[in-house]
């Protein structure tokens, strides 16, 4: 398994320990009320919202805070807070790049949370621009194979239009442009498989590598920005190598 997919298991791990707090919950409530508002409340002609909702059952989310946060979203329901997306730049330690993906009530704050942990930590942000060229928007999809086919696997990916498909070592990844997204779900649910990991994200356009305890430095501040509320997505252009979350592991 590469560093990358290393990672992803780490982070879904810490995932499960956030839903017993209720972290996750909050963070998948308010992608579905994001997705519902921006294309309706029927999940069947809303990919975004068909994504989050999957999402959100995968966790164990209740069928009741599910429908909520799709009210919510629609207008059917004036619960709760008015949320907004936002995308913030920035750098970690040695000039690692960083786009911050926000869901917020409250701009400022999460402006002020997101510049006080690069600051401590020894990064910044940056402005606008100053960071984005750096990435590529793509569809990705990673998941356990189990018995099947990596021929199968491949075509169906590359049919349905993906790019780049990699197979390790009981992982596979997936990875397409963002207008193929569907087909390559689609192709996925044809052939029974549930990817753990489907979404649009950003990808780096190179990745710069680090020594492992500077590697390790970076993604424990990424760690913490994860952990402010209003995160829901950071993506970086830092080369992560086993033997660097080997040290993390065992810090």
């Amino acid at each position: 398994m590469s560093g990358h997919s290393h990672w992803a298991t780490i982070r879904r791990k810490k995932g499960a320990a956030d839903a017993k707090r209720g972290q996750l919950f909050t963070r998948l409530a308010r992608e579905i009320v994001i997705a519902a508002r921006e294309g309706g409340g029927d999940p069947d002609s809303n990919m975004r919202l068909s994504l989050a909702v999957e999402k959100a059952r995968a966790a164990n989310m209740p069928k009741d805070n599910i429908e909520r946060a799709i009210k919510r979203g629609t207008g059917e329901s004036k619960e709760g807070n008015s949320y907004e997306e936002a995308m913030y730049e920035g750098y970690a330690p040695h000039g690692i790049a960083l786009m911050i993906s926000v869901v917020t009530d409250n701009r400022n704050r999460s402006v002020a949370e997101i510049r006080h942990v690069l600051n401590r930590a020894g990064g910044s942000m940056a402005e606008a621009g100053a960071v984005a060229w750096q990435f590529k928007h793509i569809s990705y999809f990673g998941f356990e194979p189990g018995s099947l086919d990596q021929d199968k696997i491949f075509e169906a990916a590359v049919d349905a239009g993906a790019d780049d498909v990699v197979f390790e070592e009981n992982w596979v990844e997936i990875i397409g442009p963002v207008e193929a997204f569907k087909d390559i779900n689609e192709a996925l649910k044809a052939l029974k498989v549930a990817p753990e990991d489907a979404e649009l994200r950003m990808k780096p356009v190179t990745e710069t590598e680090l020594s492992d305890s500077d590697t390790v430095q970076v993604l424990r501040m990424i760690e913490t920005l994860e952990d402010l509320d209003d995160v829901q997505n950071v993506y970086s252009n830092l080369a992560i190598s086993e033997s660097a979350l080997a040290q993390l592991e065992a810090a």
